[in-house]
């Protein structure tokens, strides 16, 4: 794989990994900056615990020689462990068992988080010693020298959006040869969500368009999508957060949308407060469900895609949350078990202060997840009951 093809999306290496660790350790803020992320609260609630994880990233920042190191040593290490025990119940996967060790995949999930879920799947695959991924990410989300080295330095490859048409093209061109050489010569995972942007309403789809990026470099060399599917080791996987911090938001953003015949303007900085609270904000029990790699005919990229629904709608693991809002708004007791230690009045006080078509499309986002299950498992897909293993 010649890298010098790909400096402009691919993840740093080599002596660009060197400069921006010498560009964090040149400015301290950095630490502040993540500590602040991290905790909320009052300077005197949080000051020991800030102390304490700032204390931990400068002597990491000396052992860093790649990104790998820089995902292991402190994004896995202290970033995330410390978001787990902020903001986290339980973190638990399941499937790893369906994956080789030293075998690159293609990972696509489900995508709810901006920057957690392929970041915690990459905790699931440390805690497994198994291969890290790096992991496409929008340039919208570049927004500065320092968002843009903490990216590149935890393995993002860029995905550059809102292009012309014929720009659009090429850099999907460009992405597809990254994406088939990265697995095929360089034997590393990667991750992409399975669309654009974040499940507002939780429902979980694919877009095919997705599925023909993969495709393109290999038009030239006529090679069946069969065989390029099966080449790219593409496994499935559901993330599944037991509360949303971005639920109200996600619901609003659809309203507005929809009140506005199809247009959504975001506020200048909206990805990024979205992002800060997605990472300091309660999530409770959170999963991360590894599907089988797909193979077998597919007629076409269409089909891939609902194959990557299914398993991801019935791996995807439903909590009281989800199950209590699909009865709640079915008027129901179907799932009345699942929830019987569920603390209903608590949860439907979240939402008691906003209005009641918003509050019903929140509630409607934790409910979707189950018709979604319910639609698939009905049409003989394999349970989504797996056996899980804790953290």
């Amino acid at each position: 794989m010649d890298k010098s093809k790909y400096t402009d999306i691919a993840p740093y290496e080599g002596q660009a990994v060197k400069d921006a660790i010498a560009r964090l350790q040149a400015n301290p803020q950095f630490i502040n900056n993540l500590a602040n992320v991290l905790y909320k609260g009052n300077y005197i609630k949080t000051f020991y615990k800030k102390s304490m994880f700032k204390s931990q990233i400068p002597p990491l920042l000396d052992l860093v020689d790649s990104y790998d190191d820089f995902q292991r040593y402190i994004t896995c290490g202290v970033f995330l462990a410390t978001i787990e025990r902020n903001s986290i119940e339980n973190f638990s996967w399941s499937g790893t068992e369906n994956l080789e060790k030293g075998k690159p995949y293609l990972f696509i999930s489900n995508h709810r988080d901006i920057v957690l879920d392929c970041a915690l799947l990459d905790l699931a695959l440390a805690r497994n010693n198994l291969g890290l991924c790096e992991m496409a990410v929008g340039d919208n989300l570049m927004v500065n020298q320092l968002t843009l080295d903490l990216f590149k330095l935890n393995g993002a490859v860029t995905v550059f959006r809102d292009l012309p048409m014929r720009e659009a093209y090429e850099a999907s061109m460009h992405l597809s040869s990254y994406f088939w050489e990265l697995i095929t010569d360089e034997k590393k995972s990667i991750w992409i969500a399975q669309k654009a942007g974040r499940s507002k309403d939780g429902i979980d789809n694919t877009n095919p368009a997705i599925i023909k990026m993969f495709t393109m470099s290999q038009r030239p060399n006529k090679m069946p999508l069969d065989e390029i599917i099966d080449t790219l080791n593409i496994v499935p996987v559901a993330i599944s957060y037991e509360y949303d911090p971005c639920d109200i938001n996600k619901g609003r953003e659809i309203i507005q949308t929809l009140k506005h015949a199809g247009a959504y303007k975001k506020k200048k900085y909206e990805d990024i407060l979205n992002l800060l609270r997605g990472l300091r904000d309660y999530k409770g029990n959170i999963n991360i469900a590894f599907g089988k790699k797909l193979s077998g005919h597919f007629e076409n990229a269409e089909a891939v895609a609902a194959e990557i629904d299914r398993q991801i709608h019935t791996l995807y693991r439903l909590w009281p949350t989800n199950y209590f809002s699909y009865d709640w708004i079915e008027n129901s007791d179907r799932f009345a078990p699942h929830y019987a230690y569920f603390n209903e009045k608590k949860f439907l006080a979240r939402y008691s202060h906003i209005e009641p078509e918003l509050r019903m499309q929140v509630l409607n986002s934790y409910a979707n997840p189950v018709r979604s299950f319910l639609r698939d498992s009905a049409e003989g897909a394999a349970s989504g009951d797996e056996e899980e293993t804790d953290d």
